[in-house]
């Protein structure tokens, strides 16, 4: 079995190897330090860390600065407030201005759990994606999320970066290539292409292996940057497979799949399917009984793939 970690700890890691590297590095977090990970970081680098309060507007405001004054700034909040209360501010302070701030959107997702529906973001990819400027990252486990924290630092613009609560199975190694932007091919397959991000990169998995014992071969692809988008990658498995499903712990509308789905439906149409939230928000319970009963499963991924390839005949 994969060893479980949640994203948050990758970038808590990533983040202080940054500081030990970058002294221009700065975290700032809106009284969530503990849950970010930004506790990290201030246990090692005091000096350079800002807790701002229950204040994302102010938050991102104090980072706009600190980004014109050279610095690059780490701003650390769950990802519903990052994404909804503090919209504005990123988009006039952070993004028409590209400034080279960071943002670190925690707890993202149904896997949230007993939090309920008030602290599980599920708009965040369609809210960020949309803003120009803007760079949108889902790791898929916590190495992914370590290096996509390091690579950010190296980006100039804005990033977010859109990360998990719960342990999640480790689906990388160390060793793996990654890069911002660049989608990572995890199997390679020749009937249907099955492209995820962050949580859903695992369920995929799980769904290439059940449909192989129905000898259906599954390409799968780790869109762990739903924006900018690889649109070699994607457009080589639609022509090579010409039939996709997206899967994402999201809402359908607007997020990676949608990102897909357009770029798709303007250059080489075919049939798509998606796994992800249907128009709905969240509720309390268990991480596991909410990806069940919103069908963010492997399950779900199969059934869809046997939809798009019916539709292929």
């Amino acid at each position: 079995m994969a060893e479980l970690i949640a994203t948050r700890d990758g970038f808590g890691k990533g983040v202080v190897e940054l500081g030990e590297k970058n002294k221009n590095v700065v975290v700032l977090s809106a009284d969530l330090t503990d849950s970010t990970r930004a506790a990290w970081f201030k246990e090692r680098f005091p000096e350079r860390f800002i807790d701002c309060g229950i204040a994302e507007q102010d938050m991102f405001g104090t980072a706009a600065g600190l980004a014109l004054m050279g610095k690059i700034p780490f701003a650390c909040t769950f990802g519903v407030f990052a994404s909804g209360r503090a919209w504005d501010q990123l988009r006039i302070s952070v993004a028409y201005m590209n400034l080279n701030v960071k943002i670190i959107g925690t707890h993202g997702g149904l896997a949230v759990g007993e939090d309920g529906a008030t602290h599980q973001a599920l708009e965040e990819i369609a809210l960020m994606r949309i803003l120009p400027n803007m760079t949108v990252v889902v790791p898929a486990d916590a190495i992914e999320a370590k290096k996509a924290t390091i690579q950010s630092a190296q980006l100039k613009g804005p990033v977010y970066i859109r990360l998990g609560r719960s342990p999640a199975p480790l689906v990388s190694k160390e060793s793996d290539t990654f890069k911002i932007g660049k989608a990572n091919v995890l199997k390679d397959g020749k009937d249907v292409s099955i492209i995820a991000c962050g949580l859903m990169v695992s369920e995929a998995l799980s769904a290439c292996d059940e449909l192989a014992k129905k000898g259906i071969s599954a390409r799968l692809i780790n869109l762990h940057t739903p924006k900018p988008l690889d649109t070699e990658t994607i457009l080589k498995a639609a022509k090579e497979t010409r039939a996709i499903v997206t899967a994402e712990e999201h809402l359908l509308a607007g997020g990676m799949g949608s990102a897909v789905a357009e770029f798709l439906s303007t250059n080489f149409p075919v049939p798509i399917k998606m796994v992800g939230v249907n128009d709905s928000f969240g509720e309390s319970g268990k991480p596991e009984e909410l990806l069940k009963k919103f069908n963010l499963t492997s399950a779900a991924i199969v059934e869809k793939a046997g939809q798009v390839l019916a539709m292929k005949k």
